[in-house]
């Protein structure tokens, strides 16, 4: 389903999420709980290591996790979430985070979001992330 955009809840909130695209992040995918989003590593990202700044690796997973919290519908936000960098990721890296719900409860829910290093058609896994979403009150958001 990469590349077929199919218009939700996730696509809206993605069309005016200027932290996101600032930092040229693409939504690829989003629907029934799962989303993909792609992001280059700029030179504006890199830290004083010559590798990505987590924070920056963390936000293109959050934005994945955001939008596959909010392709069901309801406005969506995180309650909690936490990051494990496995790999030292690089300027001009291609980074690719598939966030998958893996279960919901009330009004919360839990996903995973991988992040890979996208090199010469292989992905290499560079994070791991997991989300903690609620859904918020409509009337009072």
């Amino acid at each position: 389903m990469v590349g077929q955009v199919r218009e939700n809840a996730a696509h809206a909130m993605f069309d005016v999420d200027t932290a996101s695209q600032s930092l040229g992040i693409e939504l690829l995918e989003a629907a029934d709980g799962r989303a993909v989003t792609r992001m280059t590593v700029l030179p504006g990202m890199v830290n004083g290591h010559d590798i990505a700044h987590g924070g920056y690796v963390f936000l293109l997973a959050d934005t994945a996790f955001a939008c596959a919290c909010n392709s069901h519908g309801p406005v969506t936000v995180a309650s909690a979430a936490e990051i494990t960098f496995v790999a030292a990721v690089h300027r001009s890296d291609v980074l690719i985070a598939t966030a998958a719900e893996r279960t919901t409860f009330g009004r919360s829910g839990i996903y995973d979001v991988t992040v890979h290093r996208s090199r010469a058609g292989d992905l290499d896994v560079v994070a791991e992330f997991r989300g903690h979403s609620r859904v918020v009150d409509q009337q009072r958001h």
